[in-house]
Protein backbone atom coordinates (compact mmCIF):
# COMPACT_ATOMS: atom_id res chain seq x y z
CA UNK A 1 0.00 0.00 0.00
CA UNK A 2 1.34 3.46 -0.88
CA UNK A 3 2.56 5.49 2.08
CA UNK A 4 0.85 8.78 2.94
CA UNK A 5 2.82 11.64 4.48
CA UNK A 6 1.75 14.88 2.77
CA UNK A 7 -0.46 15.76 -0.19
CA UNK A 8 -1.20 18.99 -2.06
CA UNK A 9 -4.12 18.97 -4.47
CA UNK A 10 -7.29 20.68 -5.55
CA UNK A 11 -10.46 19.21 -4.05
CA UNK A 12 -13.54 17.97 -5.84
CA UNK A 13 -16.63 19.26 -3.95
CA UNK A 14 -19.35 16.60 -3.76
CA UNK A 15 -22.04 18.74 -2.14
CA UNK A 16 -24.31 15.92 -0.99
CA UNK A 17 -25.06 14.47 2.44
CA UNK A 18 -25.70 10.77 3.13
CA UNK A 19 -23.78 9.50 0.10
CA UNK A 20 -24.23 5.74 0.39
CA UNK A 21 -21.97 2.97 -0.85
CA UNK A 22 -24.34 2.03 -3.67
CA UNK A 23 -23.91 5.56 -5.03
CA UNK A 24 -20.13 5.30 -4.62
CA UNK A 25 -19.98 2.02 -6.56
CA UNK A 26 -23.30 0.51 -7.72
CA UNK A 27 -24.03 -3.14 -6.95
CA UNK A 28 -23.68 -4.41 -10.54
CA UNK A 29 -19.94 -3.71 -10.41
CA UNK A 30 -19.26 -5.86 -7.34
CA UNK A 31 -18.50 -9.02 -9.31
CA UNK A 32 -14.72 -8.75 -8.97
CA UNK A 33 -12.60 -9.14 -5.83
CA UNK A 34 -9.61 -7.40 -7.42
CA UNK A 35 -8.92 -3.99 -5.94
CA UNK A 36 -8.30 -2.33 -9.30
CA UNK A 37 -10.54 -1.31 -12.18
CA UNK A 38 -13.38 0.25 -10.19
CA UNK A 39 -12.40 3.91 -10.63
CA UNK A 40 -14.13 4.29 -14.00
CA UNK A 41 -17.43 3.38 -12.32
CA UNK A 42 -17.04 5.56 -9.23
CA UNK A 43 -20.35 7.43 -8.71
CA UNK A 44 -21.50 5.75 -11.93
CA UNK A 45 -25.19 6.71 -11.77
CA UNK A 46 -24.31 10.40 -11.26
CA UNK A 47 -21.36 10.50 -13.60
CA UNK A 48 -22.98 9.02 -16.72
CA UNK A 49 -26.33 9.61 -18.39
CA UNK A 50 -26.95 5.96 -19.23
CA UNK A 51 -27.15 2.82 -17.11
CA UNK A 52 -23.74 1.26 -16.50
CA UNK A 53 -22.94 -2.44 -16.62
CA UNK A 54 -19.77 -4.48 -16.26
CA UNK A 55 -17.48 -4.57 -19.33
CA UNK A 56 -19.04 -1.52 -20.99
CA UNK A 57 -16.71 0.81 -22.89
CA UNK A 58 -16.91 3.77 -20.53
CA UNK A 59 -15.07 6.03 -22.97
CA UNK A 60 -18.14 5.90 -25.24
CA UNK A 61 -20.76 6.52 -22.58
CA UNK A 62 -22.53 9.92 -22.40
CA UNK A 63 -21.29 12.02 -19.49
CA UNK A 64 -23.36 14.11 -17.12
CA UNK A 65 -21.51 17.39 -17.60
CA UNK A 66 -23.11 18.87 -14.48
CA UNK A 67 -21.54 16.26 -12.20
CA UNK A 68 -18.48 17.49 -10.34
CA UNK A 69 -16.04 14.80 -11.51
CA UNK A 70 -16.82 15.64 -15.14
CA UNK A 71 -15.97 19.32 -14.77
CA UNK A 72 -12.52 20.11 -16.23
CA UNK A 73 -11.44 22.23 -13.26
CA UNK A 74 -11.58 19.17 -10.99
CA UNK A 75 -9.74 16.68 -13.21
CA UNK A 76 -6.87 15.16 -11.28
CA UNK A 77 -8.29 16.05 -7.87
CA UNK A 78 -6.91 13.78 -5.14
CA UNK A 79 -9.08 15.24 -2.37
CA UNK A 80 -12.83 14.70 -2.17
CA UNK A 81 -15.04 17.03 -0.12
CA UNK A 82 -18.32 15.60 1.12
CA UNK A 83 -21.09 16.33 3.56
CA UNK A 84 -22.45 14.47 6.60
CA UNK A 85 -22.59 10.68 6.87
CA UNK A 86 -20.38 9.86 3.90
CA UNK A 87 -20.31 6.16 3.04
CA UNK A 88 -23.53 5.09 4.73
CA UNK A 89 -25.42 2.01 3.53
CA UNK A 90 -23.87 -1.41 2.96
CA UNK A 91 -20.39 -2.27 4.17
CA UNK A 92 -18.90 -3.08 0.73
CA UNK A 93 -15.13 -2.61 0.65
CA UNK A 94 -15.45 -1.94 -3.08
CA UNK A 95 -16.34 1.66 -2.13
CA UNK A 96 -12.83 2.63 -0.97
CA UNK A 97 -11.40 0.47 -3.79
CA UNK A 98 -13.26 2.65 -6.30
CA UNK A 99 -12.24 5.87 -4.57
CA UNK A 100 -8.53 5.00 -4.44
CA UNK A 101 -8.57 3.57 -7.96
CA UNK A 102 -10.01 6.84 -9.25
CA UNK A 103 -7.18 8.71 -7.55
CA UNK A 104 -8.60 10.06 -4.29
CA UNK A 105 -6.19 9.88 -1.34
CA UNK A 106 -8.14 12.10 1.07
CA UNK A 107 -11.83 12.49 1.90
CA UNK A 108 -12.90 15.39 4.11
CA UNK A 109 -16.39 15.37 5.62
CA UNK A 110 -18.15 16.33 8.86
CA UNK A 111 -18.90 12.64 9.54
CA UNK A 112 -18.49 9.17 8.03
CA UNK A 113 -20.23 5.83 8.33
CA UNK A 114 -18.03 3.76 10.65
CA UNK A 115 -17.29 0.83 8.32
CA UNK A 116 -16.30 2.97 5.34
CA UNK A 117 -14.22 5.19 7.62
CA UNK A 118 -12.23 2.19 8.86
CA UNK A 119 -11.97 0.64 5.40
CA UNK A 120 -10.37 3.83 4.09
CA UNK A 121 -7.35 3.30 6.34
CA UNK A 122 -6.99 -0.26 5.07
CA UNK A 123 -6.86 0.93 1.46
CA UNK A 124 -4.57 3.96 1.58
CA UNK A 125 -7.20 6.71 1.93
CA UNK A 126 -7.08 9.32 4.68
CA UNK A 127 -10.60 10.09 5.96
CA UNK A 128 -10.64 13.42 7.79
CA UNK A 129 -13.51 14.39 10.07
CA UNK A 130 -13.70 18.17 10.19
CA UNK A 131 -16.11 20.71 11.67
CA UNK A 132 -18.98 21.84 9.46
CA UNK A 133 -17.81 25.45 9.37
CA UNK A 134 -14.35 24.44 8.10
CA UNK A 135 -15.89 22.09 5.54
CA UNK A 136 -18.06 25.01 4.39
CA UNK A 137 -14.90 27.10 3.91
CA UNK A 138 -13.32 24.33 1.86
CA UNK A 139 -16.37 24.10 -0.40
CA UNK A 140 -16.00 27.79 -1.20
CA UNK A 141 -12.20 27.71 -1.63
CA UNK A 142 -11.03 26.95 -5.19
CA UNK A 143 -7.26 26.58 -4.82
CA UNK A 144 -4.91 23.84 -3.68
CA UNK A 145 -5.16 22.28 -0.24
CA UNK A 146 -2.22 20.76 1.62
CA UNK A 147 -2.70 17.82 3.97
CA UNK A 148 0.10 16.96 6.39
CA UNK A 149 -0.63 13.67 8.10
CA UNK A 150 2.39 13.74 10.41
CA UNK A 151 1.36 17.14 11.80
CA UNK A 152 -2.36 16.41 11.32
CA UNK A 153 -3.06 19.69 9.56
CA UNK A 154 -5.09 21.04 6.64
CA UNK A 155 -3.68 24.22 5.07
CA UNK A 156 -5.45 26.43 2.52
CA UNK A 157 -5.84 30.16 1.87
CA UNK A 158 -3.12 30.88 4.47
CA UNK A 159 -5.17 29.13 7.16
CA UNK A 160 -4.12 25.97 8.97
CA UNK A 161 -6.52 23.71 10.85
CA UNK A 162 -5.79 20.60 12.87
CA UNK A 163 -7.67 17.33 12.61
CA UNK A 164 -7.86 14.31 14.90
CA UNK A 165 -7.03 10.80 13.81
CA UNK A 166 -6.74 7.39 15.44
CA UNK A 167 -3.10 6.59 16.27
CA UNK A 168 -3.16 3.16 14.64
CA UNK A 169 -4.88 4.46 11.51
CA UNK A 170 -2.25 7.18 11.22
CA UNK A 171 0.56 4.64 11.54
CA UNK A 172 -0.98 2.36 8.90
CA UNK A 173 -1.14 5.20 6.38
CA UNK A 174 2.27 6.67 7.11
CA UNK A 175 3.94 3.25 6.86
CA UNK A 176 1.75 2.03 3.97
CA UNK A 177 0.42 -1.04 5.78
CA UNK A 178 -2.69 -2.93 4.71
CA UNK A 179 -4.02 -5.93 6.68
CA UNK A 180 -1.66 -8.41 5.01
CA UNK A 181 1.38 -6.21 5.52
CA UNK A 182 0.43 -5.74 9.17
CA UNK A 183 0.24 -9.50 9.61
CA UNK A 184 3.61 -10.03 7.90
CA UNK A 185 5.23 -7.82 10.53
CA UNK A 186 4.63 -10.74 12.94
CA UNK A 187 6.08 -13.48 10.72
CA UNK A 188 8.60 -14.66 13.32
CA UNK A 189 5.98 -14.84 16.07
CA UNK A 190 3.61 -16.76 13.78
CA UNK A 191 6.32 -19.29 12.85
CA UNK A 192 7.28 -19.73 16.51
CA UNK A 193 3.65 -20.31 17.49
CA UNK A 194 3.16 -22.86 14.71
CA UNK A 195 6.29 -24.77 15.75
CA UNK A 196 5.25 -24.86 19.42
CA UNK A 197 1.68 -25.76 18.48
CA UNK A 198 2.67 -28.76 16.35
CA UNK A 199 5.22 -29.91 18.93
CA UNK A 200 2.46 -29.88 21.54
CA UNK A 201 -0.18 -31.43 19.26
CA UNK A 202 1.80 -33.62 16.79
CA UNK A 203 -1.31 -35.51 15.69
CA UNK A 204 -2.81 -32.42 14.08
Amino acid sequence: MQKFITLTSIAAPLDRANVDTDAIIPKQFLKSIKRSGFGVNLFDEWRYLDHGEVDMDNSKRPLNEKFVLNKPEYLGAKILLARENFGCGSSREHAPWALIDYGFRVIIAPSFADIVYNNCFKNGILPIVQDNNIVDELFVFKGEITINLEEQTITFAQHTYNFKIDTEGKRRLMEGLDDIELTLQHTDEIKAFEQQHFEKYPWL
